[in-house]
């Protein structure tokens, strides 16, 4: 079975995690994305200033072979030139849920009842 990662990406608002969030699911680069409600207060270093924004968080489970593609895509579709994407490895889950998440992202026509 593919490995499974959670990709972490902060968003201007809440309208571009959902168009971020919708687009990577359909064109099944990602099994699911949540967006967290509320917003986030980041504080960090930009352009030799500290900076603070209130940001939307977005949760992104997909496949390490389709991360590739989706930050490629996450990259197109975001508003920062520098966008927050990191993905960490899920290291046990449900087997069910993480054959979900390989079988969402693939291609092929067979279907896993959730």
């Amino acid at each position: 079975m593919p490995r499974s990662v959670v990709v972490f990406v902060t968003c201007a608002s809440a309208a571009e995690a959902r168009r971020i969030a919708s687009s990577v699911v359909e064109s099944r680069l990602a099994a699911c994305a949540n967006l967290l409600p509320g917003s986030v207060e980041s504080a960090y270093r930009w352009k030799g200033r500290v900076e603070r924004a209130k940001e939307r968080l977005l949760l992104i489970k997909t496949t390490r072979a389709k991360f590739s593609a989706l930050r490629d895509a996450i990259r197109r579709l975001h508003s920062y030139g520098v966008p927050e994407i990191i993905a960490l490895p899920i290291a046990a889950g449900l087997p069910a849920y993480l054959a979900w998440i390989a079988e969402s992202v693939s291609s092929a026509k067979k279907r896993i009842g959730r």
